[in-house]
């Protein structure tokens, strides 16, 4: 049994977001097997009943505000731009994080830093120096990046129509891909969600790598549990419904739904007018609160139950155009039992299969002549429900596809001794 210091960027409980899905049943399986003590950024909405349910399987929680002002991101820009960093990393530089974790680094021996999602980079870099008072038990560090952030950032900025900020946008790209290389160099063994992001972070460590720099790379993909969620009920009546559900402050989910309002949708409506489109997501922006105006659009912001709007779902949509690693949502909607229309970049990472457990589709038109082969045909909206609802059980069981990460800790707890 080894001892981690587990740092996160978001509280990983609710289960709402997919990083808070990665961290929540990675922190589940290391507990089993290792003594973990978390240390997690908490916002104003989390809530201490979600601390404590994480207590209920770690050694020790401790927890950090997150605090944000109009000053302090100006400061951090500035920042950013002086020092070279991306501006959200110098952003979550937060002087009580930096002294929670040197604290806890030199209060006891630590084998190794697991720092979850490259935001936490620094931070877990920091506590292995921190503790290195004891040469003799040099804490292990293990970066699990999730995706190539890098790539997420140069998508975002290839999509962005306003010049000005697509400059300062390809800025933050060029400013990641440095500090995320720096990063990967600096870690004893880094995770990633997909086999691309895997190659794609090696590539931009550069041609000619060495053997040990390839083994330092594992892929574990992000998984769910199917014992704790049940397949939903299909409500009759009602008018065609076509769901999309993510967090709705993340910009590649706002440039989606847009896109799928605004290109898609209208091609739906000229064959089936009455079709109704809903969007559940945190916070979502006044430009998608506006699609609204359209009586057959509703933006239901963030929904603790959403149960009821799964049932009377008869499509499940991931328009997503940018984006890295894999995108839970489809996870989450084939646990749930509905089929999914995704475009590639949102299929991307995930190992499906195009007419048997998703529909695939690039542009406007055929992502609606997708759509409306769901909503027109029972038989294959059934067999698409049926065969992802299966395929997830087989392949994206947390209980099984996270034991790939127990030779990396073994590997790393032997060293760190």
């Amino acid at each position: 049994m080894g001892r981690i210091l587990f740092l996160t960027q978001v509280l990983p409980f609710p289960l709402d977001a997919g990083p808070k899905v990665r961290a929540y049943y990675m922190l589940r399986h290391l507990s089993a097997r290792h003594e973990v003590t978390l240390v997690s950024f908490v916002r104003p909405d989390d809530s201490p009943a979600a601390v404590d349910h994480l207590r209920g399987f770690c050694h020790a929680v401790h927890t950090v505000p997150m605090r944000r002002s109009p000053w302090r991101n100006a400061r951090a820009a500035a920042r950013g731009l002086l020092g070279g960093l991306p501006v959200v990393v110098a952003r979550d530089e937060i002087a009580q994080m930096s002294q929670t974790v040197r604290r806890l680094a030199c209060a006891g021996p630590v084998d190794v830093v697991h720092a979850d999602q490259l935001s936490m980079a620094g931070y877990g870099q920091m506590a292995a120096c921190a503790g290195n008072g004891r040469p003799s038990r040099r804490p292990r560090t293990l970066l699990d990046a999730h995706n190539a952030v890098h790539i997420l950032a140069r998508r975002m900025a290839e999509a962005e129509p306003n010049p000005l900020r697509r400059a300062v946008m390809a800025r933050e790209a060029h400013a990641f891909a440095r500090y995320e290389a720096g990063m990967c160099r600096a870690y004893d063994a880094v995770l990633t969600v997909t086999d691309e992001d895997r190659q794609l972070l090696l590539r931009l460590l550069g041609e000619g790598q060495a053997a040990e720099r390839h083994c330092k790379f594992s892929v574990v993909p992000i998984s769910v549990d199917p014992q704790a969620v049940h397949p939903v009920e299909r409500r009759p009546g009602g008018p065609p419904t076509i769901l999309h559900l993510g967090t709705m402050f993340w910009p590649p989910n706002v440039a989606g739904v847009l896109w799928f309002a605004r290109e898609a949708l209208p091609l739906i409506h000229r064959h089936c007018a009455d079709a109704r489109f809903v969007i559940v997501g945190k916070k979502p922006p006044q430009e998608v609160r506006a699609l609204a105006a359209d009586s057959r659009i509703e933006v239901a912001g963030y929904v603790s139950d959403p149960a009821p709007l799964l049932a009377a779902a008869d499509v499940f949509v991931v328009p997503l155009h940018s984006g890295s690693g894999m995108r839970v949502k489809i996870l989450d909607a084939w646990l749930w039992g509905l089929p999914v229309v995704s475009t590639p970049i949102g299929a991307e990472g995930i190992a499906c299969h195009d007419g048997e457990d998703i529909l695939i589709a690039a542009d406007a038109a055929a992502f609606a002549e997708a759509t409306l082969r769901l909503l027109r045909d029972p038989a294959l909206n059934q067999r698409l429900r049926t065969r992802g609802r299966a395929w997830v059980e087989q392949n994206y069981a947390w209980q099984v596809v996270y034991q790939r990460a127990d030779e990396v800790y073994s590997r790393l707890i032997t060293d760190s001794t």
